[in-house]
């Protein structure tokens, strides 16, 4: 049995039930209804170029990533939607602004959603009921997205500006047009680069309606402020029960987008964490530099396919104490590492072979988790095998 097939530790429940939606699948992800809250990203590649898009879906892939968005500005964009959408690896989704054209193009090249933004469409009203029996046939689920941004002319006049109020009532209005038409295969999302307007918007789009909602931040930003705002806005509704997938918008390599949404499911329980390193905030008691070796402990120990939690702490106050709480650790002193495994020390080594050590001892944990599945499997095994 390989370690990827290790059983994971049940997940802390969150903080909040889960708000109950409809469900709708897009590929074979399913989305709302109680499914797990999944995270997206957005292709940074010219989409008309097949190869470097299917390329850095592949990254986002293995990065785990599990629905991608393209956009589709162009005809060409559009024309290369087939090959794109045939040959990758997660689910595609087309995203359209301006040109309702291209919907019906993303429909028939098989991607497996289309996103809208109603703001910027034009004559998008009319298009409706001919994109919502397109969509019904072919079983392809839209999102209407309303962005801060882009917001009809008609919402900003009576609001003023984007409040959460006229981003919902753009949401809903556009949900009550393909309503008329039977169709509500529908996911929604009210971005605003603010996330205190954010999180009002979604919160009064939960209360309006039971569409599966799509969490983002929009504009948020360079990496750090990024990861920051998003943070704050998904953990705030993710621990209410509000969303059902997420896409950190970052001003930085999609992958960092798919690796920022993923430890912010982690962060509020909604997923299962793998590699946790936790770290001192160094100060003058360390006697180790503490952001250089807690960043080569996770560049060594990145891509484990079991849970396991790792302390670096740069002296002796804190470092037996955190050492207890976590699988493996190391506190650091004197030019020396004492190494601990479920708070017994095990080794004392040089500073520099730290990281070696803790690799090969985070590799015998793994192997170890293996074993007694591996054990029970073979036992399974042998017992069919003496069955009459």
């Amino acid at each position: 049995m390989s370690t990827t097939d290790l059983p994971l530790p049940a997940l802390r429940p969150p903080v909040a039930p889960r708000r109950r939606t409809r469900q709708l699948h897009v590929g074979a992800v399913p989305v709302g209804g109680g499914a797990p809250v999944s995270v997206q990203s957005m292709t940074t590649t010219l989409t008309a170029d097949v190869d470097a898009t299917l390329q850095q879906i592949a990254e986002l892939t293995a990065a785990g990533c599990q629905i991608v968005r393209v956009a589709v500005p162009s005809q060409d964009d559009a024309d290369a939607l087939p090959a794109i959408a045939k040959k990758s690896q997660i689910p595609v989704i087309a995203d359209i602004h301006f040109q309702p054209k291209y919907v019906f193009a993303a429909i028939d090249a098989g991607c497996a959603a289309v996103r809208v933004n109603p703001g910027n469409i034009k004559k998008f009203d009319d298009k409706v009921h001919e994109i919502a029996r397109a969509a019904a046939d072919s079983r392809v689920p839209i999102r209407i997205g309303v962005n801060a941004g882009s917001l009809d002319k008609r919402l900003l006049a009576k609001h003023g500006k984007a409040t959460p109020e006229a981003l919902v009532e753009s949401a809903l209005w556009e949900c009550s047009l393909f309503e008329e038409h039977g169709f509500t295969d529908i996911k929604i999302s009210v971005k605003h680069h603010d996330p205190v307007t954010m999180v009002r918007a979604y919160e009064l789009l939960a209360d309006a309606c039971d569409y599966p909602l799509h969490l983002g931040v929009t504009e948020a930003g360079p990496l750090l402020q990024g990861t920051i705002k998003s943070a704050v806005a998904f953990g705030t509704l993710l621990n209410r029960g509000i969303g059902d997938t997420i896409r950190v918008s970052l001003s930085a390599p999609p992958v960092d987008e798919v690796k920022a949404g993923i430890g912010i499911l982690e962060s509020c329980g909604l997923r299962q964490r793998r590699l946790e390193i936790v770290s001192c905030p160094s100060c003058g008691r360390a006697q180790v530099d503490v952001h250089t070796l807690a960043e080569r402990v996770t560049a060594a120990l990145d891509g484990l396919p079991y849970p396991l939690r790792v302390a670096v702490m740069g002296c002796v106050v804190n470092g037996p104490g955190e050492a207890r709480e976590a699988d493996l650790g190391v506190s650091c002193g004197n030019g020396k590492g004492q190494i601990f495994r479920k708070g017994e020390v095990i080794a004392t080594v040089p500073e520099s072979k730290i990281v070696e050590a803790l690799v090969e001892e985070a590799l015998r944990i793994g192997e170890a988790q293996a074993a007694p599945d591996e054990s029970e499997a073979a036992d399974g095994a042998q017992g069919r095998e003496a069955a009459p």
